[in-house]
This record gives structure tokens, C-alpha cells and sequence, in this order.
């Protein structure tokens, strides 16, 4: 069954229902522990209702709705309500601080707002002197009392459902009205300190995701959601879920291993953090295993990693970043042939009394695959997990880009890359220096595969710009052309792979985005730091490279005669580390991920022109290159 390709959202929602009917759109687990299915049907049939109580209430077309929540059935109910309503929801999650709350809803204009719960009520409350346009407040949560003044979405629901049987239409007309270029989504990037960035995600933005998405899911399928819906990728995920037909199911990290267990998903969206846990865990089993099973898990991974390699090398996966000769190709195919020989019929045997177990123990009979978004994925996970029969399918995007970019496929699996460009979308790689375009440059034979640069890309899903930030918006997008502000090149299988990056923002391996110029404009104000440049992209915490003030502790009493002396020093560390600690706690506002986890101090100072720009701004590429041994030793690679 062809997947339905709509213009619009409100469209999507309303034709899935009277194709997919009475199959289950979406599960949620209910008192019992048991999941409950909800059909397309009924869905949709809610969603109408409460777009109908919406309207009644005042809601305007194309107005922006506050939907402050996590993954949960009334969350989706909610999305359908606002979209068929005509309007754009403002979403994020529960960990919203009332800082945020008060910035994102007034920067957005919103009047009616949705929150999950009475928590996140009580943050809401505390910022709502600051939010003198907000009129409507509703309450999601079907087991709490909503608080006088607040409607309960339940009544809303019932409501719009009297209305409807009254012969009230005006929900079918604003979804008519609905327009490819009208606003889907107003999505708020994490900040740190910063100021959040709403982005403007229209709905061709969105159905241009689902109509190029390059595999098919069907009826029958089944997705574990486990990424926060409220992001651009679980989001558009679900949209794609909704426009084949297949069913979501709703977990936790907490639950996460269980489930994978009993819905036996075909296929999902996750991060990083997930596969390195699961790894972990599988490591330390084996570990921990009598030595004959250990042994044979061992032998089978060895045979598996050289028959997998040859075979990647056959059909033209191999990662190749230079661009092999012929005589090279050779080489390596002969060494891998002889590999294949030796190795594929214990593989094979192996496969079956030892990998299917490992397969099976973690729920992945019917697996069919995973796309890995908002990180890099460790090479030697991604390897393990592809090898022993998981596929992991690693994408690359953005919140601006509605958010894939790129993306591997189970017919172009080419590890260590995020796959070939997205349907309809234009790659190109620009120079940091000069501006130039290092690829696709057709005065090379190559095109210019694998020169590293600046990754820049135009296609139907590049978001429509910045609410209310013109400049923002000039900065990062022109000619229809976005800078990423990611660092990569095309290889020569002709697949993105990801270097860096050459902007801000530091996304860590559970996704957590962190503005890194806050903390060290605040770290840099301390009398014992010169400069400094934080780090962890992809990591699983943050670290910081510092060049430390001699005069700065040579008034605390550590008397060097330079760097040198000082790093080597054993009480100028302590003394550091106490020093970030202060700075940088919860104490002081600071979430827990974005506390400073490991630092190095460095014994050359920054200067301009080499590390630092000629307006003393970080190179943040040039040193990340220069202290490559002590970002190894700070972040050592695993096996």
C-alpha cells in the first residue's frame, strides 16, 4: 500500500483516517501495564472535536498554541486538534524552565496554551506575570484536577463532540483553508543561557520529509517512540508513522528494554544513547559469562567483522575517503576475499547458535532497522550493530531542516557516514576561509569527494526562517541556501560524512544541545582563566580546554614562571576544578548536563590568527585539530 503524500498536514491527518480506519495509529500503556491501542479513526474523530471546542473557544486560524508536554497519547490528540483547527503548535517538554516558558510563549504571541500536567502548571504559574497575552490555559492530563480558570482537555473533547452532532462544520472548513506555505510548527531550539531560536517550519516543509522519505513502512508496522515528540526528528518520525499506516507505541528509558521486548518493533527513531547503553550492557554480559560462552561470542564477532567487511566491500559500501586506485581496490579486495573464505561458513554457524540469541534477548527478532539521529554514533557501536544483524540507519539534519538532510538506507549502508543526500536536497561544501565551493566543483574530475568544508544545503525542507529575527535568519540562510555550520565532505561513495562542526552549539550523545560561548564567556571572567573552548560533541558530557592566567594564579599563591610550570603544577588542577565547580552548578542555574565534566590545561596561549580569529573569536575547528591527544584522553575511544 503506497504511503498517502498530502500537501498539507491537516490533509495527511484526515485522509489516513478513512484509508487506515479501525488499525491501531498509536498505543499507550494503561493501568494494567498492558498497551491500548487507538485507532485512526477514532483519533482523528477526537482531534476534530477538540478543533471544534478550539474554535468555539476563540481560537483564530493560523494562530501559534503553546504545547507544553511530553510522549503520550493526549499529545498527538492534541497536535490533531491544533492542526485541523488551521493553526501552528508551539511545542516543548516538561524540563521547560519557567525562564523559557515566559520567553518562548510571549515571543510566539500565543493566547491558548496546553500543558500536560499539574507540574508543569506549577512552572507556568510562576511565569504567567510575564505572559499577560496568554487567555486560555488547558490541562492534559486525564487523571488530574484542573485548577480553577483551566479547562480540562477531556470536557474540551466532549465539548466539541455535542457540537458536532449539533452539525457544527467550521473545523472541516479551516482544514480546507489550510496552506502548504502556512506555519506547521514553531519549534524553540535549546539554549543554554542563550536566547531560544524559534524556528519557522512550514507544512510543505514537513509533507516534503514524508513524501522523499527513501523506504517504505506499511500497516502493520510497528514503531517504538522513545525520543522526546516535541523534537523536529521523533516529530516528523510520527508523521511518517501516520502516512503509512503503521502504529506507534509510546515507551520510556526506563521501560525501554521490556518493551523492546513486547512490541517487538520493526523499525524506530533513537539516538546514540540508546545503542551505547545497549552495548554496554551486552559487553558487560559476556563479560560476566562462564569462558566457553564467552569464547563463542568473541569467535562469532571476529567472523561476523570479516565476512560483513568483505561483503560491505563488494557491493560498494566500504567507507572510502580518499578515492582508491585500482591496483588499491585490488589489494583490498584479494585480503578480503581470503577473510571471507576463512571465515563464512563459522559465521554462519556461529550467526545461528550465538548472534540470534543476542538479537532475540534484546527484542529485535522482527527488527527491520533504526535511524540514529541528533549525534554521531561511536564506530565501534555502529560497526557491532550492523555487523551482528541491527541495522542502525544514521541520519543527518537539523531543527532548520525539518530535520533530515541525509540519511543511510538498508541498500547504501556505508558506515562511518550519515548516508546520501535526502531526496530533492542539494549538497554543497564550502571553504572555511575563502568562500569557495569545494564541492560539487566540476572543474575537478572527482567533483571535489572528499575536500573538507563547510556543509551547506537548499531543498523543500529548508525552514521558512527565524520568528521575528531577520538577522538571524540573513546569517545562516541566503539564495535559499543554509550554512549548517557542520564540518564534513562527500565521499567517494557519494555519501555525507559529518568532520565537526564550525558553529556554536554542542549536541551531546543523548541529544542534549548546549550553547558552549555562555559558559565560556563565564569561565573566561574567572581570574584563573585566559581562554578557554568547551567541548563534547557527541559525547556524553561536556569537557573544557583551558588556557590558564599566571597572573591569575600567581595571586592565588602558585608561583611558575610559565604555562609549562603551571600545568604541571599539582595544585593549579585542584585548584581549577574547584573554580568550575563554582561557576558552573545547578546552585548557579545550570542543568545537569551542561555542568563541566573534565578539562585540560593547556601550556600554549591562544593567539590570533592561529587559534583565535583577528576579532579574538575561537577557531573552534584549528584547535579542536591542534589538541586532538588531549581530547582522546579526555574522551578515549571504546571497543
Amino acid at each position: 500500500m503506497a504511503r498517502i503524500s498530502e500537501s498539507t498536514l491537516a490533509l495527511l491527518y484526515r485522509d489516513a483516517a478513512e484509508r487506515y480506519e479501525d488499525l491501531p495509529a498509536f498505543a499507550s500503556k494503561g493501568a494494567s501495564g498492558a498497551y491500548e491501542f487507538l485507532s485512526y479513526r477514532k483519533l482523528y474523530e477526537r482531534g476534530l472535536a477538540l478543533a471544534t471546542a478550539l474554535i468555539d473557544l476563540g481560537l483564530k486560524e493560523r494562530e501559534n498554541v503553546g504545547l507544553l508536554a511530553d510522549n503520550r497519547e493526549e499529545w498527538i490528540l492534541c497536535d490533531y486538534g491544533v492542526q485541523l483547527a488551521g493553526c501552528a503548535d508551539v511545542p516543548r517538554g516538561t524540563d521547560v524552565t519557567e525562564t523559557e516558558i515566559a520567553y518562548i510563549l510571549k515571543h510566539a504571541d500565543v493566547r491558548f496554551v496546553i500543558l500536560e500536567n499539574l507540574a508543569i502548571w506549577e512552572k507556568f504559574s510562576r511565569a504567567r506575570a510575564g505572559l499577560p497575552g496568554v487567555e486560555t490555559v488547558i490541562l492534559m492530563d486525564p487523571k488530574a484536577t484542573a485548577p480553577e480558570g483551566v479547562f480540562a482537555l477531556r470536557d474540551l473533547v466532549a465539548r466539541g463532540m455535542t457540537l458536532r452532532a449539533e452539525g457544527d462544520r467550521r473545523a472541516e472548513a479551516r482544514i480546507q483553508a489550510v496552506s502548504p506555505e502556512d506555519l506547521f510548527t514553531l519549534i524553540y531550539t535549546s539554549g543554554t543561557t542563550g536566547t531560544p531560536k524559534g524556528v519557522k517550519l512550514t507544512h510543505a516543509n514537513m509533507a516534503s520529509q514524508i513524501r522523499n522519505l527513501p523506504f517504505e513502512l506499511a500497516p502493520g508496522d510497528r514503531m517504538l517512540s522513545i525520543l522526546p515528540v516535541w523534537h523536529s526528528y521523533e516529530r516528523v518520525f510520527e508523521m511518517v508513522s501516520i502516512s503509512m499506516g503503521a502504529c506507534t507505541y509510546y515507551t520510556s528509558l526506563r521501560s525501554i528494554g521490556e518493551d523492546l521486548k513486547t512490541v517487538r518493533p520493526t523499525i524506530m527513531a533513537s539516538a546514540p544513547r540508546l545503542w551505547e547503553n545497549l552495548y554496554r550492557k551486552l559487553m558487560t554480559r559476556t563479560a560476566e559469562a562462564p569462558p566457553l560462552r564467552r569464547t563463542l561470542f568473541h569467535l562469532a564477532r571476529s567472523c561476523t567483522c570479516h565476512v560483513k567487511r568483505a561483503e560491505r566491500f563488494f557491493v560498494g559500501q566500504e567507507l572510502d575517503l580518499p578515492g582508491r586506485s585500482v591496483l588499491e581496490n585490488f589489494s583490498r579486495g584479494t585480503v578480503h576475499f581470503m577473510r571471507w573464505a576463512v571465515c563464512f561458513v563459522p559465521h554462519r554457524i556461529l550467526d545461528r547458535i550465538v548472534l540470534a540469541k543476542v538479537r532475540e534477548a534484546v527484542g529485535c527478532g522482527d527488527f527491520r532497522g533504526t535511524i540514529s539521529g541528533g549525534g554521531a554514533l561511536q564506530p565501534h557501536v555502529d560497526e557491532f550493530f550492523n555487523f551482528i544483524g541491527i541495522p542502525v540507519l544514521e541520519g543527518y539534519g537539523l531543527t532548520e531542516t525539518s530535520p533530515v538532510l541525509a540519511v543511510r538506507t538498508w541498500k547504501n549502508l556505508v558506515i562511518g557516514t550519515v548516508g546520501a543526500p535526502y531526496p530533492e536536497t542539494e549538497i554543497r561544501i564550502m571553504d572555511l576561509e575563502g568562500g569557495t565551493t569545494l564541492y560539487p566543483d566540476p572543474s575537478r574530475k572527482d567533483l571535489g569527494r572528499g575536500r573538507r568544508g563547510e556543509i551547506h544545503s537548499r531543498g523543500p525542507q529548508i525552514m521558512q526562517g527565524y520568528h521575528k529575527d531577520p538577522e538571524g535568519t540573513a546569517r545562516v540562510l541566503k539564495d535559499g541556501w543554509l550554512n549548517t555550520g557542520d564540518i564534513g565532505m562527500v565521499t567517494f561513495n557519494d555519501c555525507l560524512k559529518i568532520l565537526g562542526r564550525s558553529k556554536d552549539t554542542i549536541v551531546l550523545l543523548g541529544g542534549e544541545n548546549v550553547e558552549p560561548v555562555p559558559l565560556e564567556c563565564l569561565l573566561v571572567h574567572s581570574p584563573l582563566v585566559d581562554h578557554c573552548m568547551v567541548v563534547g560533541q557527541d559525547q556524553k558530557h561536556l569537557g573544557a580546554l583551558i588556557v590558564p592566567s599566571l597572573d591569575g594564579f600567581r595571586t592565588a599563591g602558585i608561583l611558575v614562571a610559565n604555562l609549562s610550570e603551571l600545568v604541571a603544577h599539582p595544585d593549579a588542577r585542584k585548584a581549577m576544578a574547584a573554580e568550575i565547580r563554582r561557576l558552573v552548578s545547578t546552585a548557579e542555574g545550570f542543568k545537569s548536563f551542561e555542568r563541566i565534566a573534565d578539562f585540560r590545561l593547556l601550556s600554549k596561549s591562544f593567539e590570533a590568527g592561529c587559534e583565535l580569529t583577528a576579532t579574538f573569536k575561537l577557531k573552534r575547528h584549528v584547535i579542536t585539530d591542534s589538541y586532538q591527544d588531549l581530547l582522546t584522553e579526555m574522551y578515549p575511544p571504546q571497543s
